[in-house]
């Protein structure tokens, strides 16, 4: 078993990210896997007597949203966005993609409760590369609509991404073929020059550009309208390149049903009724000034309502059950 003191050590763990002190689930330390990190939306547990090189993901149903933890929660959501993002996940292992997910180790006697919304994936460190003379880790991001903040970027006459889009476009316009928009990793997205981070990485780029063609046409003939999606990108123990994170996951992802799409209904079946609330109140505005009162406070003190709860738990089900078959 990987040790905290090799995960300090190694340099394989991002020394940004602190192990935490929780304990964990008292069921889960009963059976000797000892918590190391807890995220926004979920925790991280070494597995006794595995491979070094995978670890115990388990989700919860906390909710996190513009990199904003919420202190609240969606009872239910750990189970449904684990199922959807094993489902991502087998996509893209069956095109031939490596990703961290890792199907050949199975935890004795983990209890459903665990098992359901749990993966044992590859522990994998940050992918980088250099760009214009700094290190940045990536967040590589492929759109069929020119919507959100690329619109509003294109609207307010900006070229974030040095596209040299055509003038007249008009929201929801569906570009021939996906475009290419990466941004930096971390506490800020800083758009990149798509076509730069493409000679970067060409191999990268071309495969997921097709991971996300096909996934599109997929979701479509199952009557879901992909807007766009975002993949991470991070290293395995042989330094190969894998999808990590959420793969074409409604965390990732964002998904309309093709039939209210078409009406011109555009609403989301994923997080983004969170992020339409959030910003409604106001909560990036109030992260901000409680942030600045007081630095070491771990969330916002906000609230979900019920129904918008509920509505989030009913789109990933139907999510799932359209893409599964």
């Amino acid at each position: 078993m990987l040790t905290l003191n090799e995960l300090k050590t190694t340099g394989i763990w991002p020394k940004n990210k602190p192990f935490t002190e929780k304990p964990g689930e008292k069921a889960l330390n009963e059976l000797g896997l000892v918590m190391f990190y807890s995220g926004k939306n979920g925790d991280l547990y070494l597995i006794p007597d595995a491979n070094k090189d995978v670890v115990l993901l388990m989700r919860s149903d906390r909710v996190s949203v513009f990199d904003i933890p919420i202190g609240d929660v969606v009872e239910g959501k750990g189970k449904i966005q684990n199922s959807i993002s094993t489902l991502g996940a087998n996509y893209a292992n069956k095109l031939g993609i490596r990703t961290a997910l890792n199907t050949n180790y199975e935890i004795k006697n983990l209890p459903e409760e665990f098992k359901q919304r749990s993966q044992v994936i590859e522990l994998c460190r940050p992918f980088e590369i250099d760009m214009d003379g700094e290190t940045v880790q990536l967040e590589l991001i492929f759109r069929n609509y020119l919507t959100g903040s690329l619109y509003k970027a294109y609207k307010n006459g900006q070229d974030p991404y040095n596209l040299h889009l055509e003038d007249g476009l008009q929201e929801w316009h569906k570009f021939d073929a996906p475009i290419f928009t990466p941004t930096t990793k971390g506490e800020t997205d800083v758009p990149l020059d798509g076509s730069k981070v493409a000679l970067k990485i060409p191999e990268i780029a071309k495969t997921l550009k097709s991971l996300f063609i096909d996934f599109s046409n997929y979701a479509h003939a199952r009557g879901i309208t992909i807007i766009d999606t975002k993949f991470e990108v991070f290293l395995n123990a042989k330094g190969e390149w894998v999808l990590g994170d959420e793969i074409l996951t409604p965390e990732s992802s964002r998904f309309i049903m093709s039939a209210d799409f078409d009406a011109g209904n555009f609403k989301s079946m994923d997080k983004q009724l969170i992020r339409n609330y959030a910003i409604s109140d106001g909560w990036k505005e109030r992260w901000l000034s409680e942030k600045t009162a007081n630095p070491s406070q771990k969330f916002l003190k906000a609230s979900i309502p019920a129904e918008i709860k509920k509505a989030v738990i009913k789109g990933y089900e139907y999510i799932y059950s359209l893409l599964k078959n």
